[in-house]
């Protein structure tokens, strides 16, 4: 049986691990990913087009590949978290997380009573091999990676506290999001952005939870970049957007020639 996500990222002072994200819902592409040897994929249910339905394909390709699949819901909530962790997924990450009171609230849409708010439905679910193991409810709380992304000014006012909640595993810092709340939709992640991301990670890095941080790379703010600053887990692009790429070179190689 492979490691969970959250098992090997205990190693991940060694070498960070390194994902991707998708946002074409495309179980296809998930699969590619997954053999690729990407250490975990986060499908992106915030800003992809699909949703629970069509994430669940991707899951499963996902899985035929043993690679860690994170979802991210569009928005943090009992009920998103409910319907996305009876998925099954090794990671959730909510989105917007400005204070550690919505940390706290994350985390108990994680757990089921009388620790969270969790409804109960592990006897059928996929996350429970649909009851077949039946020893999900004594291990899904501990093996599940929780993620809050922080997004904001507040919220980097804020991230030591939500680092040091009970139940948060790992900050994830929303490098475009940050940009625009500080008003750089134009010019996202210059220099006073990263000023203001630095005061994040290192709260983050010091946190006496030993908080896992992780991040997104930029054009301006490589994955290298973030690998050198400390961060456990780096996602280095979006699926679409390497295929967008790909596809503009080969059209432009084609009418050059």
């Amino acid at each position: 049986t492979p490691q969970t996500l959250k098992a090997r990222l205990n190693k991940a002072n060694e070498e960070p691990l390194y994902g991707l994200f998708l946002l074409s819902f495309s179980p296809t592409l998930a699969e590619i990913a997954g053999h690729a040897g990407y250490d975990y994929v986060v499908i992106d249910m915030e800003h992809g087009h699909g949703g629970i339905s069509e994430a669940l394909p991707c899951l499963q390709a996902l899985a035929a590949t043993q690679t860690p699949a994170i979802l991210r819901i569009p928005e943090s909530s009992a009920a998103w978290a409910k319907k996305a962790l009876d998925l099954g997924p090794q990671g959730l990450m909510f989105p917007m997380i400005d204070d550690p009171e919505l940390a706290k609230k994350a985390v108990s849409y994680c757990r089921y009573p009388p620790n969270g708010v969790r409804g109960a439905a592990h006897p059928v679910v996929r996350a429970s091999k649909y009851g077949i193991d039946e020893e999900y409810i004594n291990k899904c709380e501990k093996e599940l990676l929780i993620m809050c992304q922080v997004e904001s000014m507040e919220a980097v006012k804020n991230v030591k506290d939500i680092a040091a909640v009970e139940g948060v595993d790992c900050v994830m810092i929303g490098p475009l999001d940050l940009s625009v709340n500080m008003g750089w939709l134009r010019e996202p992640v210059n220099e006073k952005v990263k000023e203001v991301m630095r005061v994040a990670e290192k709260a983050v890095l010091d946190s006496e939870r030993k908080t896992y941080l992780a991040g997104f790379a930029m054009p301006n703010d490589g994955p290298d970049e973030l690998k050198r600053r400390g961060y456990h887990m780096v996602c280095g692009g979006v699926d679409v957007g390497l295929f967008r790429s790909a596809a503009v070179d080969d059209v432009k190689r084609f009418k050059m020639n």
